[in-house]
């Protein structure tokens, strides 16, 4: 038995194959909702309620999905070019703490008077923070060959651990009463909200644009055409003349941009400071995100508000028939797992040879 490339996949196939994924992944779930003893009918119909049956709900999926989209878009672009970045938690956060940092000095008591030109430093700030944390690894793959695996997931862990020590230090927030939490952001750089009485904020136009952007990148540009030749064959592409070292740079800012600004739109737009529990592991949850979308930047919107919607209803289901909300983590799972398999079908197919 072995695996042959199919020559050209039927659109057939690629029409039932993520309908399969879908099939399967609520098969799975629905043994786990029975052997917890609730009605599967019931469990989904309340996830489907607490996720979207309402403007609350749809607020509340869409504010999720926000962070969720950047991340994902700073996974897309890397995996697109074969840098795995795995740091885009870390990303994420040194970016909330460049803003902040940047935000508090420049806001209210700052020397600038413009708002507009604040708010602009401040996601600048954040997104060269995150760019940077990136690029060390990016070059420590093209120069010396390291595992950006390696590199990018260990960075994950100094981040936190600095973040940490300096919500405690010189960052800590004096009338936090000891709650180790940075100082906030002056309340003219927070972001505003369309739908009052929900957290909806515009960062969610700001993620939307991102993703076109990337299309058109990927779609029409030439670095669009560089990060693609250079993820199919880094050695083809160089031998063709695709610079691989300028690439990789590019692709190694662009997305730690990506996840910076994810940890700056989630301060100015939801908490308006930055803990240590400010990101469930939206960084992590991009790296879903993007293979759920099968790296394309347009699929990234649909799959994170699908991600945001299961674990927003996840909590309304547990509320209503009491199944545990982590079955949510489980649908999320196993929808990737089934996705890689179904694109992998129709890519390939199954090839018997006798003894």
């Amino acid at each position: 038995m072995r695996l042959e490339k199919r020559t050209q996949p039927s659109p057939i196939s690629l029409v039932l194959a993520p309908l399969g994924a879908v099939l399967f992944t609520l098969l799975v779930s629905a043994l786990l909702v029975l052997w917890a003893g609730a009605p599967v009918g019931r469990t989904y119909a309340a996830m489907v309620q607490g996720g979207f049956g309402s403007v609350f709900a749809l607020s509340e999926t869409f504010t999720r999905a926000i962070p969720l989209i950047f991340t994902g878009l700073a996974a897309t672009v890397a995996f697109k070019a074969r840098l795995f970045n795995i740091g885009a938690e870390g990303q994420l956060y040194g970016g909330a703490m460049a803003a902040v940092a940047v935000g508090g000095l420049l806001g209210e008591s700052g020397p600038f008077s413009s708002t507009a030109l604040v708010f602009v430093l401040m996601l600048a700030a954040a997104a060269l923070a995150g760019a940077l944390l990136l690029l060390g690894p990016a070059l420590m793959k093209s120069r010396l060959g390291v595992d950006e695996v390696v590199t990018t997931l260990l960075m994950n862990f100094i981040v936190l651990l600095g973040v940490s020590a300096l919500l405690d230090g010189p960052m800590k927030d004096p009338a936090a009463m000891g709650w180790p939490q940075s100082v906030a952001l002056p309340g003219e750089l927070e972001l505003s909200r369309p739908l009052q009485g929900t957290r909806l904020h515009t960062g969610l136009f700001m993620a939307v644009a991102l993703a076109v952007s990337l299309w058109a990148v990927f779609r029409h540009a030439v670095l669009g055409f560089d990060i693609r030749a250079t993820g199919a064959n880094a050695r083809a592409a160089a031998f063709a003349g695709v610079p691989a070292l300028r690439t990789t740079v590019l692709v190694a800012m662009l997305s730690g941009a990506l996840a910076g600004l994810a940890g700056a739109v989630e301060v100015a737009g939801r908490t308006g400071y930055v803990t240590m529990d400010m990101s469930p592991g939206y960084g992590y949850s991009g790296i879903v995100i993007a293979m759920l979308a099968g790296l394309h930047p347009l699929g990234v919107l649909a799959a994170s508000v699908f991600v945001a919607g299961v674990l927003v209803g996840a909590d309304s289901m547990s509320r209503v028939v009491g199944v545990p909300t982590y079955i949510a983590d489980v649908i999320v799972a196993t929808s990737l797992i089934a996705v890689l398999v179904a694109t992998l079908a129709t890519q390939y197919r199954l090839r018997w040879r006798a003894r």
